[in-house]
């Protein structure tokens, strides 16, 4: 028997972003709805402009795995009230600082079809390096940044919608307990200031329930420019629900910024169905008295995951 396996995007536990800003390759799963939430507290100071800013925000990304195992809809939104103190000047600044929908798409998935096969007779050869973890999931994003008129965050006092793509890679490592995520970004594509950058990031389960990471996140416009350093934790409570912390800082004093943060990740997969797969077995019998071939069965089984 020569089974073919097909991996749904689905898993046991929650994958979720969190508390990292990267995103990952893999869908939620078709019918699944996840939640993924938190509150942080933020503070600038730029050493040129001489200003200071302190705050808190509440963020907050909906994800819907629709049609198929592949898509899923996403809602990511980001309100921040801060209070901007300069020289001879104080005034707070409330709003929602990013609003985009879009949808991700799984392009290209490495794990399809494959099957994992365990040396039973080497521990070394079985958890050695496998050249094939350095080929990627690829998946890209489309969506679009929504901006409320007069935003105190953003570079144009209008109104407008522009769109916003992201190219995703993701690689599973060792055992599987490393992953690393690279995401591509074009923002504000369109606008007087179109943004580019990147984000880099490393995750490593220490155990079932914790997990931590490493991330470095670029932007790179002639509106704003900046380098963060990320890292936190989390922690798996079920199967559906994750909390974590996080803390970032900026690389530059143009402005100098810290914030850190806590939340969770919940997700509703009540309504999700098991995937089922075809396989085809093919059974050829050599029967030795009479030397006859007998030609193969076929015969329609199912995998569930």
């Amino acid at each position: 028997m020569i089974p073919l396996l097909n991996f749904a995007q689905y898993t046991d536990q929650i994958n979720s972003n969190r508390p990292g800003e990267s995103m990952s390759a893999f869908s939620v799963g078709k019918s699944v709805i996840q939640l993924e939430t938190g509150v942080f507290g933020i503070s600038q100071k730029h050493h040129l402009l001489n200003y200071v800013t302190n705050g808190y925000g509440i963020d907050a990304t909906i994800r819907y795995g629709v049609f198929m195992e592949k898509l899923e809809l996403i809602a990511d939104i980001q309100y921040q009230s801060q209070v901007y103190e300069a020289r001879i000047t104080t005034f707070d600044q409330k709003a929602l600082k990013q609003t985009i929908l879009g949808a991700k798409y799984l392009l290209y998935d490495p794990f399809k079809n494959q099957e994992k096969k365990v040396n039973v007779y080497s521990w070394k050869v079985d958890k050695s390096f496998k050249w094939k973890q350095l080929i990627p999931a690829v998946s890209v994003f489309a969506g679009a940044n929504i901006t409320s008129a007069n935003n105190p965050y953003h570079f144009s006092s209008g109104a407008g919608v522009s769109p916003k793509v992201i190219l995703i890679t993701q690689n599973h490592f060792g055992d599987g307990s490393w992953v690393f995520i690279t995401n591509t970004i074009a923002d504000y594509i369109g606008t007087e200031f179109p943004s580019y950058g990147y984000a880099v990031t490393l995750t490593k389960g220490i155990n079932k329930n914790w997990s931590g990471f490493l991330e470095n996140q670029g932007y790179k416009s002639d509106f704003y420019s900046d380098l963060i350093i990320r890292s936190g934790a989390a922690y798996l409570v079920t199967e559906d629900l994750q909390l974590d912390v996080s803390a970032s800082a900026s690389l530059k004093d143009t402005p100098a910024i810290f914030y850190g943060g806590i939340g969770f990740s919940w997700r509703y997969d009540a309504n999700y169905n098991e995937v089922r797969i075809p396989v085809e077995d093919s059974n050829i019998l050599n029967e030795k008295t009479t030397n006859k071939k007998i030609k193969p069965k076929k015969k329609k089984k199912f995998l569930i995951f």
